[in-house]
């Protein structure tokens, strides 16, 4: 049995959003948007903002990390996945978790006090950073990139 047909994690801590739900959908291919996030699997207000972004041809599910680690593997390979997530840490628990993330795209992580900006979107602290170096150590490759046409940058260059 071969593992969800995952075709992209991204990192982006506004989730979906108008641009990037369009352009990264439409590039990947993809036909269901996962959104795991433990907030806004609870809040139908945001699953509503979201769904109104997104084109027609693709559905959108909101679930919990805990639940996204344990019915990933129950998507058919018909089901071409795009995933996101809010920050660095949820992508480390689906990872651990046993979600099978072999690429993950940093797209937004906006500039907070203490953090330190590494690129025009990203900004990271000493916990994102060890956090990416873990998901490094786990053989994810860490592809820093706003929209697919950026040329793609390893995060770890950056660190």
């Amino acid at each position: 049995m071969s593992g969800p047909n995952i075709l992209l994690t991204r990192i982006d801590n506004r989730l979906v959003h108008g641009q990037v739900g369009v352009t990264w959908v439409n590039h990947l291919g993809a036909n269901l948007l996962v959104v795991a996030n433990d907030k806004v699997s609870e809040d139908e207000v945001q699953q509503n903002l979201m769904d109104m972004v997104l084109p027609d041809t693709i559905q959108a599910r909101y679930f919990s990390i805990q639940k996204t680690i344990d019915i990933i593997h129950k998507a058919s390979p018909r089901q071409k996945i795009f995933l996101v997530v809010k920050d660095v840490q949820d992508a480390l628990r689906l990872k651990k978790g046993g979600v099978p993330i072999d690429v993950l795209n940093v797209g937004n992580m906006h500039y907070e006090e203490g953090k330190k900006q590494i690129s025009s979107t990203v900004s990271v602290d000493d916990q994102d950073i060890a956090d990416f170096k873990e998901l490094d150590s786990l053989g994810v490759k860490l592809d820093l990139r706003k929209v697919p046409n950026d040329r793609g940058q390893n995060l770890l260059d950056l660190l």
